[in-house]
């Protein structure tokens, strides 16, 4: 190999990057901050080792990454600098993680436990039909511990309580207990036996449903030949505990790199772990690239940025962790800005009683900017950079942030912009008020929120159909009630308490209590899908639910789509049950696409206004990035217990198992320091069996969500490059349920980095 060539790559690297361009083998942890071009040193790091190892397809390297996406921009970015080398485009396997799982489980099914030719993947979201049928046949096999669950709090056995909790307790907190459970338990190894030996022993009521629920959403599992996809990491990871097939897989790759590892489970550390091991060696090749500091899904999955965080440590303790902390995507201000707020955090942190055992919200790692003959310096700023307003309300920051992007656009009609909200419900308050304005003006408005939504119309569909089917089953009117609720036609509401008597409800009787007005316009809609059904064909049903949905023109065109499958699996002469059996197919496999348009600037196109969510805009970048609504109540918030849970106690039991079960793969869990894999290990000095009490749990859970919604502003401010506009307006609604032009605003506090923003930043503050 050409020694000058291999210089001239490597030389493209900045200070911080150098390590990965000299790497020859053992592990590396590489903790990058935002911009800082890990995606680019990660395939220079890639394309120098094939090179000089003289890799080939027989003996490659593998790069794991978490999105098809991602694979194929690092496969690609990994051609051209093999490319560079005048090297041929072999010797590298890009896959994701659930890929390179399914690769294994499928190659060796009597290993794996897998029969996946003969079995369907799902997702369980929260309103899954499986998790639903776990909760009955629980609920049928522990009678006593439901009937406790019925009566806790203040129960004085009136009827109508005693219905609303049970529906509370059917349709809503066990599948929840049951979801949360499945995600935390199987991803971090732990099965329904292991949990329910741990809730013996620590004590715990809530732990021991959890782990019966999981048991009994296991045998479904294998009862209807499904998997998941914890179930292939787990299945590969069996496939490895055969010696020689370890050796084999082992063999056939020279390392292990892996992009974002900040949102690795201990699971999916353990098996790329495994593959990096060398033969008859204590030692891995194996370089993992993450930010911890943008971890920012640990409250709804079961990464934790404590795990890449603890490699980085062991790492560092043997001088094998290099930073990369220079940055060019934003304007040095921004920077300031972003730093400042990660300062801020982690001092504000041992002030919150009972964190003094919970790490940090941030790796301590500040950004810097490029140096000044960098080849991509840092861009300059749009004005000052950085504008803090402080309009009087939510309207008035719209007005604000109409009039700067026409402003920015019309100047700069080649800049991206974006709005980054918290909820989708604030990006269609934004849409709705916004989208003429800028219309006029010839800037489109593009909602992330929306193209979303699509993949949930054939769900919406078939919960409204089979609620015009039995419409007096108190489970198929609640998932009535929440798609109307979730499409915003009906007020927010407790639901449970129109499911006591769904009678009552739809046609009440001249005796019956009077329903409020909120009730009145739940009733309205439910009854008129009723006598569309009556008087509509099942094939006329689906399109005028599309239209009572309010479906825009592009979610009208996915209706469309799925209509037209419906038809030809039905040959246009479907009943209405047979329509309902196809579209549970549908949505039970997942597989349905919407009809959606696939460019690769879809979000981040010249000219446009991307409103997107906070979580939905890691990984890209605007020159022009806008954040209003930052009040306290939404970030960092508090976890929140529904109306209808509170007769279970000041908690939800979903956190408390998720805090629990995190406990508990702590203690049997951790990183070795010397073989870089997940081993079993008690933790003696916090004693075995000694699980946290709900009240200590949910404490747990608050300050985990008040880390996370930290680093989510965090991410949402590296997003911008040469403006940010944040917005704390005085006065804000409950977004629960608002509604523009008539629900009252209140007096709101600033998220609470506020004021020390502005005290940093004077001259940057408008205050509207």
């Amino acid at each position: 190999m050409d020694s000058a060539a291999l210089a001239t790559l490597r030389a493209t690297l900045r200070e911080g990057q150098k390590p990965l361009g000299l790497w020859r083998g053992g592990p590396l942890a590489v903790s990058a901050v935002p911009g800082s071009g890990k995606s680019h040193s990660l395939s220079v790091a890639a394309a120098l080792t094939i090179a000089q190892e003289r890799l080939t397809p027989r003996r490659s390297l593998l790069v794991v990454t978490f999105t098809r996406a991602a694979a194929a921009a690092i496969k690609s970015k990994v051609k051209q600098r093999l490319g560079a080398l005048d090297y041929p485009g072999w010797g590298f396997n890009v896959q994701t993680l659930h890929g390179l799982a399914l690769n294994l489980a499928t190659r060796y099914p009597a290993q794996s436990g897998l029969d996946l030719e003969n079995s369907a993947l799902i997702t369980p979201q929260r309103n899954h039909r499986l998790l639903r049928q776990a909760t009955e046949n629980w609920l049928q096999k522990h009678p006593r511990a439901y009937e406790d669950l019925l009566t806790m709090g203040n129960f004085d056995g009136e009827e109508t309580e005693r219905l609303r909790r049970q529906s509370a307790l059917r349709t809503e907190i066990l599948p929840n207990l049951l979801h949360t459970t499945v995600r935390e338990g199987k991803s971090s190894g732990l099965s329904p036996e292991a949990l329910l030996d741990w809730a013996h022993r620590g004590g715990s009521e809530i732990l021991t449903y959890s782990a019966e629920l999981y048991g009994e959403y296991e045998a479904l599992l294998k009862q209807n030949n499904f998997y998941d996809y914890d179930d292939m990491i787990l299945g590969a990871l069996r496939v490895l505990e055969d010696e020689s097939l370890r050796r084999q897989w082992q063999g056939q790759y020279f390392a292990v790199f892996e992009d974002e590892a900040q949102d690795s489970s201990p699971l999916q550390e353990s098996l790329i772990t495994q593959l990096a091991r060398r033969p008859d060696q204590n030692e891995v090749n194996l370089i993992r690239v993450g930010d911890p500091n943008q971890a920012i899904n640990s409250t709804f999955t079961p990464a934790d940025p404590v795990y890449f965080n603890r490699f980085c440590q062991t790492c560092e303790d043997r001088g094998l962790l290099t930073t990369l902390d220079q940055a060019g995507r934003s304007a040095p201000v921004i920077i300031q800005a972003a730093n400042l707020l990660l300062a801020w955090v982690n001092e504000q942190w041992p002030h919150r009683p009972g964190t003094a055992d919970l790490p940090a919200p941030f790796r301590f790692q500040e950004i810097r900017p490029v140096d000044a003959d960098d080849p991509q310096p840092n861009p300059p700023p749009e004005g000052k950079g950085l504008e803090l307003a402080e309009p009087e309300d939510i309207y008035q920051s719209v007005e604000i942030i109409g009039r700067r992007l026409i402003q920015l656009l019309t100047a700069r009609p080649d800049h991206s912009a974006a709005i980054l909200v918290r909820e989708n419900r604030q990006g269609r308050f934004l849409v709705q008020q916004l989208g003429e304005t800028l219309a006029d003006q010839g800037i489109r408005l593009y909602s992330v929120s929306d193209s979303d939504r699509q993949s949930e119309i054939p769900r919406d569909i078939l919960q409204l159909l089979q609620f015009s089917e039995r419409p007096h089953s108190p489970q198929n009117l609640k998932a009535a009630l929440e798609v109307l609720q979730g499409r915003r036609l009906i007020p927010a509401q407790d639901l449970n308490r129109l499911l006591t008597y769904p009678e009552d409800f739809l046609y009440p009787s001249p005796l019956a209590a009077p329903l409020t007005a909120p009730q009145q316009v739940a009733q309205r809609y439910c009854r008129s899908i009723l006598r569309a059904k009556r008087e509509l064909s099942p094939s006329q049903l689906i399109p005028f639910l599309g239209l009572a949905l309010q479906y825009d023109g592009a979610a009208l065109a996915t209706l469309h789509k799925l209509q037209e499958r419906l038809q030809s699996q039905t040959q246009g002469r479907g009943a209405l049950r047979e329509l309902l059996e196809i579209l549970g197919e549908i949505v039970a496999a997942e597989n349905f696409e919407p009809a959606l348009e696939e460019e690769e600037d879809l979000y981040t196109r010249p000219g446009q206004v991307a409103v997107i969510t906070m979580h939905k805009a890691k990984g890209l970048d605007w020159d022009y990035v806008f954040i209003p609504f930052l009040q306290a109540d939404l970030i960092p918030g508090k976890p929140w217990v529904p109306g209808g849970a509170k007769f279970l106690g000041d908690y939800t039991l979903g956190e408390v198992a998720r805090a629990q079960i995190r406990q508990i793969s702590a203690i049997s869990y951790q990183l070795s320091d010397t073989r870089y894999q997940l081993s079993a290990k008690r933790d003696q000095d916090r004693g075995e069996g000694v699980l946290a009490n709900p009240a200590l749990a949910w404490r747990e859970a608050e300050h985990l969500q008040w880390a996370e919604e930290f680093r989510l502003l965090y991410v949402a401010m590296t997003r911008a490059k040469r403006l940010l506009w944040l917005g704390a307006e005085k006065q804000a609604p409950f977004w629960g349920t608002f509604q523009a032009g008539r629900s009252p605003l209140k007096e709101k506090p600033p998220c609470p980095v506020w004021e020390t923003l502005k005290q940093k930043f004077p001259r940057n503050v408008d205050r509207c």
